[in-house]
This record gives C-alpha cells, structure tokens and sequence, in this order.
C-alpha cells in the first residue's frame, strides 16, 4: 500500500489480494483519515485482484465514517463485477480515475445509480 497527498487528498493506492489476512493496513490507513478529518481520500483499486467480505466490510465502514470524503477510484475488473453482484456499485462513490475522484463534488451523486461511471 502507498499513500501520498495530491491536490489536497489523501491517495491510498492498494494492489494484490485484499483479505482476511493483509487488509489491516488499508482499515487502518481509513480510520486515521476519518479520525483525522482528511478529506477527500481516494483509494485507488485498480490493481486489486482478489478482494473478500472482510475488505468490503473495510469499505463500509470507511463509507460510514467519512461519508462524500471517500472515493474509490479506477476499481478493477474483479472489484467491479464484485461491487456490481453485491449491488455496492450502487452505494460506494466510485470514479473512472484517481484525477476524477479527486476533482469530484462532495455533493455530486456517487455510484452507478447517480450516473458517475459509465455502465
């Protein structure tokens, strides 16, 4: 995982396999940021190959805790069909690219229901 500051967000670019076993530090990374009061923070998903329930619960609870401060940006394959089976391509804001997710309205509608993403 790393994580940098760009045009006043925190970018947290995550790649592999996200499960049971290794995605502590991203749960981690997201707590902080809400704790913090960063916002925007955008997780770039596009080279997460494998995600499980507990990397979705993760997600959720980011959602939760930041609210329109979380952007999930550029999902991968897997992460898109997984998103779209569970419906949570629907209810987590997610971008075509980490510059969009940054430059996104806090206000604007996020997911496929709210038309940022092309379907």
């Amino acid at each position: 995982m790393v994580v940098w500051q760009e045009r006043g967000a925190r970018v947290v670019t995550v790649t592999g396999q996200l499960d049971v076993d290794n995605v502590a530090p991203l749960d981690e990374t997201l707590r902080k940021a809400a704790q913090d009061g960063v916002a925007p923070v955008v997780v770039d998903l596009s080279a997460v190959t494998f995600a499980d329930s507990t990397t979705v619960n993760v997600l959720l609870r980011a959602h939760t805790a930041l609210g329109p401060a979380l952007r999930l940006a550029t999902p991968s394959a897997f992460l898109e069909r997984l998103f779209a089976l569970t419906g949570l391509d629907t209810v987590l804001p997610l971008h075509d690219s980490v510059a969009e997710a940054i430059d996104a309205e806090p206000s604007s509608p996020l997911g496929a229901d709210g038309g940022d993403r092309e379907t």
